[in-house]
């Protein structure tokens, strides 16, 4: 070897490199008579009395198990797959003090401790249900042997959990993160015979992994062989430890040490200026010494132990990681003199201790232990081939570095500093029906104010800390998104790419069949808003560098990914269908847009392999030993789950297909794990991922492809989960929200409180202390949960997204049939991330504020309205959803408002499909959203609640959902444009209208008839919730379609009183018809309604008269009003053969009782007669003529001129739906 140093030849007089036999060996840094110790050291005897079993110590998965459970491929980690699963520990005490340590994944039932070989448990009874048996139980907060009481702190996921025993004094205790929880349990029996083994019975998807002392613990007590303290089930390798000190102390002593060649000595130097080409002599220096380290580096406990708390010293100093260049040169120096299995070895191990400590270290004011974790994990990424390393080996298989992307939440304030860092605590305490606060700031006191702006200063320091790490967690991302670092192989983009396309395919394969499967949404909410920072950093760059590129601000997915089979989408639908039945209707168009020529062999192929996986499907779902699932971050030793441990004596079916099957050959080029460089970016004419533009998508550069398909992935990840932890997470606000409304009427119950009733004041203000307790902790912890996910940056993550599904959406529908390729994600997130913005990150921040947000709401309220009726969409579900986010659009004056810019051809299209006729299709959206363009200008239409709500339950009146009618008269207008002009259309829905008004007032009285029936019973109260639901419903949309009557009467009225035109008659008459029928059931006097009504059973509180008889007052004011024609329909009505003139007069208010008096009457009428009536001698279709019919062959009954109405247009029983086949005159017989 020669030195590229200062290039002067050594003379060995003083070196010594070989061995001599007249003198004792040396390399200039330790001589033989130290490395003799040694070894002399090595071969001591560490049995320890007290303990048998085996060592290593792990988890008994052959006979020591109850339930079912995966282990983890380490033995160590386990998680419940049952109702309560039991596991306990190879090796057992019987003498002396011993402890473990349980690292805890998941916050849920489980007891944890200590059991005798004696104890039996089952899927009811586990540790501590027992007799000698104890268990601590954190998520109940107790300790159990038999019998349970309060012991100890709730426990979170992260935390660390100690188990100590000590049976010279019989006690066993507890620590939480190294803090004792105190003595559980003393006096426990001891003595010949007895001994202890660590155990553990857990609840259904809770998981954990238990350090016995293969790793050094992280909260030791007083060890170095233990003086006074406790000793770790299993021995610490001693020797080996030692010797690995020893030989890293002779690395650093190398490092700081260089030869001065002129006067022949050895001098010292910083060891930070050390390079690896240096002098040869000590390369072979390190070289030996690396002969011996090289293998215990292999072993974990010698890498967390020595290794990583080396390379911790040598940041401790501060400054970048830019400044510690002697990381870099050593993993240099680890891959040039160590084999490539134990460099690969070592790596893994150093970067799963990495992942530990980052995950379990304990939450502390400024993020310390965080921030030290991830400034290594960054060097260690710095490093080229290791990092490539660990992407192909370990990123998102093994290691599932997503970990290293989430801040978790403390959910013990005091423990996380918090209470030093926002010393001064507020709330809101008065909200609007939008749950915004109310209270303008210059209403605010001086000690509000004061301490609002006290509580804001301490979340921004916060914010600041918590920024911190956020900036290291994107650093660590931008470095795996490297596309520069091609000099030793594939660039470290491609390879994440890859991994990270898999992953996803992972969790969107697993959903719902193996939740512990997937990565939990708390770790993808964190990691998406890390990857939108890093990816939009990596775009803007290549921006700068070729300007004629679009920027991130502009970003979009072209359609080219959805339909070229570039991307794998892994059966994930699409708009128009099963992709093997797209590219079968659709290969024309391929073809002729987008140049894209499919092989009738490969469709065919397609064809049968979806039939095929249909047929599978059942099969490959199932769970089957190593392949049934991946414990990758439920567990936290971060391994594969390939022990499937069972106590049943069925044994699970082995699918005919793996879970990690090969990708099938569909229409695509390569699978995403052979994909390289030139797949994606293309080259010499090959477009890559964007091959077959469309002619309507601009020719354009756009950024480069490979984040084009990240962004794909941002999306599709949004869509998997993150949406519904954002949602999950607003339950803190709306905690403080519910406790600062008890505090404040606690407060005035106070301030009126006698001074003779002292009793009553001492509770009160026992209840105020425990309501401003909790207050302190849920404004302190809301201040944590705003700036880790609801900060004003992660609302503008969400609102790039939206944005970005918005352009992608518009460029895939220029596509024109293409548009059916897209995957219904898109849409989706689009929906959700809207709702998000608005629902979720108020009062926080507004999204008023946001740049560009007016144009954004229309582009949005254009999709809705255009694509909601697409045909080219076929997905039942993704239908619905376009509804309903129609639905809520025009619920809010500003998205409503968006609604009425968008172009007046895409608004008149919009209300011709809403006025589509009802048969068919789901209606019940589309008559809501027609209700909400009516709301406010109807007959007594203006209310945000119920009045008669008002009276019994005010304190729902300032609900958040309620909100205030929003009119809107254009789109009114167009409506009765469409109307007017269209008879056809016009007849088509009015008669749709009327016949779905005819069903669900049926359905509801038949509902009433059932609860009365139920209420007859002595068990009348307990009556099916969901039968009250269904009922509530039924009146709910019967009440909606009414209203829609009443607004196609007041604007088109002519529809019905115009008999030139075709049906007008007809529907006039069927129009009457309808409202008798109505009023008859409604205001008859102590009818059905009205007992049902004064039941006030829970679920229908809004069913009442004052509803669904002013909607009826609104048709029949609108038609008896029209001047010249009120005749025509006054005969019309009068002469309908329902027709009753007490109906009226009770709308009048004349004669009998009203119906404020019938549902506001003394206590007396909620416990009225029930006893049959001579209701029961009435149609119960119009409740105006006695029954006079029976219907063949079901015998249901009516009078006659109900059913003989009904046979003209359906030949269906009303209640029964069996097909009427003859009707036969009826006479109720004698009764003696």
């Amino acid at each position: 070897m020669s030195s590229k140093g200062g290039g002067t030849a050594l003379t060995r007089r003083n070196y010594r490199l070989a061995s001599d036999t007249d003198k004792p060996r040396s390399t200039g840094v330790c001589t033989q008579k130290e490395t003799k110790y040694l070894i002399t050291l090595m071969c001591a005897d560490q049995t320890v009395e007290g303990r048998l079993g085996p060592q290593p110590v792990v988890l008994d998965h052959t006979s020591g198990f109850e339930g079912l459970l995966f282990v983890d491929d380490d033995l160590l980690g386990v998680i419940g797959h049952s109702n309560f699963s039991s596991i306990r520990a190879t090796t057992c005490v019987y003498k002396g003090k011993w402890a473990y340590e349980v690292l805890i994944s998941s916050q849920g039932l489980m007891q944890i401790g200590w059991c005798t070989l004696n104890c039996r448990f089952n899927q009811e009874e586990g540790v501590g249900d027992t007799p000698d048996s104890y268990a601590y139980d954190g998520n109940r907060v107790r300790k159990w042997n038999v019998t349970t009481t309060n012991y100890g702190k709730s426990w979170a996921a992260g935390d660390i959990v100690s188990c100590l025993i000590d049976l010279d004094e019989g006690t066993i205790t507890f620590c939480l993160n190294g803090q004792s929880l105190g003595t559980a349990f003393t006096n426990i029996k001891t003595g010949p015979g007895v001994a202890y083994f660590p155990a553990i019975s857990l609840s259904f998807k809770e998981s954990v992994a238990f350090n016995f002392g293969s790793r050094p613990l992280r909260y030791p007590l007083k060890t170095d062989q233990c003086p006074s303290g406790y000793l770790p089930l299993q021995n610490p390798p001693a020797a080996d430890l030692m010797k690995a000190h020893k030989l890293l102390g002779y690395i650093k002593n190398v490092l700081i040490t260089t030869i001065d060649a002129q006067e022949d000595r050895l001098v010292e130097k910083d060891c930070g200026v050390w390079r690896l080409h240096g002098e040869p002599t000590v390369l072979i220096t390190l070289a030996h010494i690396f002969n011996h380290f090289a293998p215990l580096m292999c072993k974990v406990y010698l890498v967390e132990d020595v290794l990583m708390n080396f390379l911790l010293g040598i940041l401790e100093g501060g400054g970048s990681v830019d400044e510690h260049p002697l990381i870099q040169q050593l993993l240099d120096l680890f891959w040039l003199l160590m084999e490539d299995h134990e460099v690969n070895e070592c790596l893994k191990q150093l970067m799963m201790s990495l992942l530990r400590a980052y995950r379990f270290s304990p939450i502390i004011p400024d993020l310390g232990f965080q921030i030290h974790y991830l400034r290594l994990t960054t060097a260690i990424l710095r490093h080229e081939k290791s990092r490539k390393y660990l992407l192909n080996n370990l990123t998102f298989d093994v290691l599932r570095s997503v970990v290293f992307f989430y801040i978790k939440t403390p959910l013990r304030v005091k423990e996380a500093g918090l209470e030093e860092l926002i010393p001064t605590t507020w709330w809101p305490t008065h909200f609007d029906k939008e749950g915004k606060d109310e209270r303008e700031p210059k209403d605010e006191s001086a000690d509000e104010r004061l301490r609002r702006r006290a509580y804001e200063r301490g979340c921004q320091r916060l914010k600041k800390r918590i920024e911190v790490v956020e900036e290291l967690q994107v650093q660590i991302l931008r470095l795996l998104l490297n596309n520069k670092d091609k000099s030793t192989g594939e660039a470290s983009r491609y390879i994440f790419l890859n991994k990270f396309r898999k992953f996803l395919q992972e969790n969107a394969s697993n959903r719902g069949q193996h939740p512990t499967a997937l990565c939990p949404p708390e770790y993808m909410v964190c990691f998406l808003h890390r990857l939108i920072t890093a990816v939009r950093a990596c775009w803007d760059e290549g921006h700068h560098k070729s300007p004629s590129s679009v920027n991130s601000e502009e970003a979009y997915v072209p359609p080219q990914l959805f339909y070229n089979g570039k991307v794998d989408y892994f059966d994930l639908q699409r708009l128009g269908g099963l992709l093997s039945h797209l590219k079968k209707t659709l290969k024309d168009d391929l073809a002729s847009k987008a140049n894209i020529i499919i092989d009738p062999a490969e469709i065919q192929a397609t064809s049968m392999d979806d039939l095929d996986e249909d047929d599978e499907s059942g099969a490959a779902q199932r769970p089957s030993g190593a392949e049934a699932r991946y414990s990758w971050l439920s567990s936290p030793t971060l391994g594969r789950a390939n022990r499937f441990l069972s106590t049943a004596a069925v044994s699970l079916m082995t699918p005919r297909r793996t879970l990690s099957q090969p990708e099938k050959v569909k229409v695509r080029t390569l699978a995403v794990e052979q994909r390289t460089e030139e797949d994606i970016e293309g080259s010499h004419g090959n477009d890559g991922l964007l091959l077959g533009r469309p002619l309507e998508e601009p020719d354009q550069p756009i950024a480069d492809k490979s984040l084009l398909e990240i962004v794909d992935g941002i999306v599709m990840m949004y869509n998997l989960s993150v949406h519904q932890q954002l949602g999950k997470m607003v339950v803190v606000s709306d905690d403080v929200h519910e406790y600062a409304v008890a505090l404040k009427d606690t407060e005035e119950k106070i301030t009126r409180c006698p001074s003779r009733r002292a009793d009553i004041l001492e509770e009160l203000q026992k209840s105020q202390k425990v309501f401003a307790e909790k207050l302190n902790h849920l404004s302190r912890r809301l201040a944590w949960i705003n700036a880790t996910i609801y900060s004003k940056e992660k609302m503008l993550d969400i609102y790039w997204l939206l944005c970005v599904c918005i352009r992608t959406i518009e460029h895939a529908d220029n596509t024109g049939s293409l548009f059916a390729f897209a995957p219904e994600f898109y849409l989706n997130v689009a929906m959700n991330a809207y709702s998000a913005l608005k629902n979720y990150f108020s009062p926080a921040n507004s999204m008023e504020e946001l740049p560009g947000y007016e144009e954004t709401l229309s582009q949005l309220a254009a999709i809705l309205a255009k694509h909601f009726a697409d045909p080219r969409i076929v997905g039942t579900d993704i239908k619905d959803s376009l509804m309903q986010a129609l639905a809520s659009y025009v619920c809010y004056p500003q998205s409503l408002r968006a609604v009425e810019r968008i172009p007046e051809e895409q608004r008149v299209a919009m209300m011709k499909n809403l006025l589509a006729p009802y048969e068919q299709r789901p209606w019940a959206q589309t008559n809501w959203i027609l209700v909400r363009l009516w709301r406010g200008c109807g007959f007594g239409y203006r209310y945000t609640r119920l009045p008669h709500l008002l009276k019994t339950k005010p304190e729902d009146a300032n609900l958040p959902s309620l909100q205030k009618p929003c009119p809107s008269l254009l789109l009114q207008r167009h409506m009765a444009e469409l109307l007017s002009m269209d008879k056809d259309m016009a007849a088509s829905f009015l008669n749709s209208v009327l016949n779905q008004l005819n069903w669900a007032f049926s359905e509801f009285i038949g509902m009433i008839q059932e609860i009365q029936q139920a209420a007859e019973r002595p068990e009348r109260n307990f009556v099916d919730t969901r039968q009250l639901k269904v009922c509530a419903t039924c009146f709910d949309l019967s009440v909606s379609l009414l209203r829609v009557l009443e607004m196609t009467v007041t604007l088109v009225p002519e529809i019905f009183l115009d008999w030139s035109r075709p049906s007008a008659e007809l529907l006039l008459r069927r129009l009457a018809q309808l409202l008798n029928q109505v009023l008859n059931r409604v205001t008859a006097e102590k009818n059905l309604f009205d007992r049902v009504v004064n039941l006030r059973l829970p679920g229908l509180e809004s069913v009442d008269h004052y509803p669904i008889l002013v909607a009826v007052t609104g048709i029949l004011v609108r038609i008896l009003v029209d001047g010249d024609r009120v005749s025509r329909a006054a005969t019309v009505l009068l002469s309908d053969p329902c027709f009753q003139l007490h109906s009226i007069q009770h709308l009048l208010g004349e004669g009998g009782d009203s119906s404020t008096a019938g549902t506001s009457g003394s206590s007396e009428r909620k416990h009225f007669s029930l006893h049959p009536t001579s209701e029961e001698d009435l149609c119960p279709i119009c409740y105006a003529h006695s029954i006079s019919a029976i219907f063949k062959p079901c015998s249901h009954k009516s009078c006659k001129a109900c059913i003989n109405q009904h046979l003209m247009n359906n030949k269906d029983c009303f209640f029964c739906k069996a097909t009427i086949i003859g009707v036969e005159d009826y006479s109720k017989p004698a009764t003696s």
